[in-house]
């Protein structure tokens, strides 16, 4: 999400912001629920002072409008989402609790190819995929500030097993750590050619434009990529992300209100000053604020794109 070299320069002024764009608290080996419960309705929900993220995560089922993403990553909603399968030949989505497996068609087709390619290239049984987004985008009451517009998805950098898994095994399941304790590097007891493999199909989906890994799974790629690598300009370094990578698509074409990110610049972004500054000890460990910062007040309705009270509003797509 950050471009490193001259954009590296820009981070401390927008750390706040791009962070919370790309918040991953719900990471790939928290857990999920064996007996999920229906939230409570609302109160009053036309009270223009709750978070938005109340009313977006009581849809269960994506709106009955034609495919649009609208807004941005991390301000946004969708509408017509598609279902990611929860099974297939080489794929097996985690957490169902969550209902975090909707996104844009042109997303699920994406994470589709990836799952064949993953097979095909790297030898893995098939793909573990992680949250996408809810049935109608907007705010998540947890985790994610991103995933908002059906076109941010986390893949698990643990392989399928082969076999099918079980409900408790999709909820109770953790992923592998691929960081080595010290943060700086890789572990390379699990971390293999064929994770290369993985990453470098995402990222050469010409719909992708950023794959969000730890830095150092970065530094590990940029030093075992081999022959074509122009792939790894879209590799992008940012915190978290040890357990899973996170794809991100340019906006889709029908989708006019869709507000995508700037093109990242050209180059492998594998020099040592490109990484520097993610290995500094003040970013790898950072000191507790004096203070701890208030915490903000939810987004509502109303700072959202005015389409999304529509999406909000709409009836329930039949299944």
């Amino acid at each position: 999400m950050i471009r490193m070299t001259s954009r590296l320069r820009l981070i401390p002024l927008l750390m706040i912001s791009v962070l919370a764009a790309c918040t991953i608290s719900v990471r790939a080996q928290d857990k999920g629920s064996l007996n999920p419960q229906p939230l409570p309705p609302l109160a009053n929900p036309n009270d223009p002072t709750i978070g938005a993220k109340q009313l977006f995560a009581r849809k269960v089922l994506p709106a009955a409008m034609p495919t649009q993403s609208i807004g941005g990553y991390a301000k946004g909603c969708l509408a017509g989402a598609a279902q990611m399968p929860l099974n297939g030949d080489t794929w097996q989505v985690m957490r169902l609790s969550r209902n975090r497996y909707w996104g844009h068609p042109a997303m699920i087709a994406l994470l589709k190819r990836l799952a064949a390619n993953a097979h095909k290239d790297a030898g893995w049984p098939g793909i573990l995929v992680g949250d996408i987004g809810q049935p109608r985008g907007g705010p998540a009451l947890s985790g994610h500030a991103s995933h908002q517009i059906g076109l941010d998805a986390d893949i698990w950098l643990t392989p399928m097993p082969d076999r099918k898994l079980s409900h408790e095994d999709r909820e109770e399941m953790s992923a592998v750590m691929m960081v080595r304790d010290d943060r700086l590097d890789v572990d390379p007891r699990v971390f293999t050619p064929s994770h290369v493999l993985v990453i470098r199909d995402a990222a050469r989906e010409p719909a992708v434009q950023r794959v969000f890994v730890n830095p150092a799974i970065k530094k590990a790629l940029c030093r075992e990529a081999k022959g074509d690598r122009s792939w790894l300009s879209k590799i992008r370094p940012w915190w978290g992300h040890d357990y899973h990578f996170h794809i991100r698509m340019r906006c889709p074409s029908g989708s006019p209100a869709c507000e995508g990110q700037k093109q990242q610049a050209e180059g492998e972004g594998c020099k040592p000053s490109d990484l520097a500054f993610w290995f500094k000890d003040s970013v790898l460990h950072p000191k507790p604020p004096a203070k701890p910062p208030k915490p903000r007040p939810p987004m509502t309705l109303a700072q959202m794109p005015a389409p999304c009270k529509m999406v909000l509003n709409a009836p329930d797509a039949k299944q």
